[in-house]
């Protein structure tokens, strides 16, 4: 008798585990498919949300240094083009990160010096060249316009990567699991979109940073080159 009361009380314990624990285990299971069969999606989104959080600061620096009033709205259109950048960038960062991986397993101080390498030489140029063309092209650019600004902007955008991601990588690959990375490098990224943002639609800045003087003119910005033409006809 004593016996079947101990087997009944540790039955009624566990049965009543998985309902104390039901908060966790749904939190885990939900992380354990975002991270993993769901893992692309995860990237994808998350690249997304983040660009479009990095659009909207920059639009706010933007207000704040023409002093306009804090009433002025924010340009959706804009917004919404540079969200489908993201988007665009998700799945390519996603591939090539599970790509460079499988080509330099391991994380040694070497391979991880191999991966920065890569990074820097190969993967930077493909998304500044992807980047500038995408956010050119949803804003109504012509291909030669686009081919323009990559000209007049690459130099500045690849210096500012090499100041930024070669030390960032380094944690990436050397300390952060394979399955985090995007995730990791999409919220440093977060901060990175708001410089990048903001030498897309800003001209001038580029200018001043590459020491050359452009005339309102030159097609070397989309969105500034509209708004310099809206402003002469008007």
């Amino acid at each position: 008798m004593i016996f079947r009361s101990i087997l009944l009380r540790n039955f009624c314990k566990k049965a009543s585990l998985p309902r104390d624990n039901e908060p966790h285990y749904t939190f885990g299971r939900v992380w354990k498919l975002l991270f993993g069969r769901y893992l692309i999606v995860t990237n994808t989104v998350s690249s997304g949300v983040l660009m479009l959080a990095g659009d909207i600061a920059a639009q706010e620096i933007e207000r704040r240094r023409q002093q306009k009033s804090s009433s002025t709205q924010i340009d959706g259109r804009r917004a919404f083009n540079m969200t489908l950048v993201g988007l665009s960038q998700g799945p390519l960062h996603h591939y090539l990160y599970k790509w460079m991986d499988m080509l330099l397993p391991g994380a040694t101080v070497r391979t991880v010096l191999k991966k920065i390498a890569i990074d820097q030489f190969v993967i930077s140029p493909i998304f500044i060249v992807t980047y500038l063309y995408s956010a050119g092209l949803l804003e109504g650019a012509s291909v030669p316009e686009c081919t323009a600004e990559l000209r007049h902007k690459y130099w500045t955008i690849y210096t500012a990567d090499w100041l930024v991601w070669p030390p960032t990588q380094f944690i990436n690959f050397y300390l952060i699991s394979p399955k985090y990375r995007v995730l990791y490098i999409n919220a440093i990224t977060m901060l990175y979109n708001v410089f990048l943002c903001y030498i897309k639609h800003n001209d001038d800045l580029v200018s001043l940073l590459i020491g050359e003087s452009q005339s309102k003119n030159e097609p070397t910005g989309t969105s500034s080159t509209k708004e310099n033409d809206k402003k002469n006809h008007t």
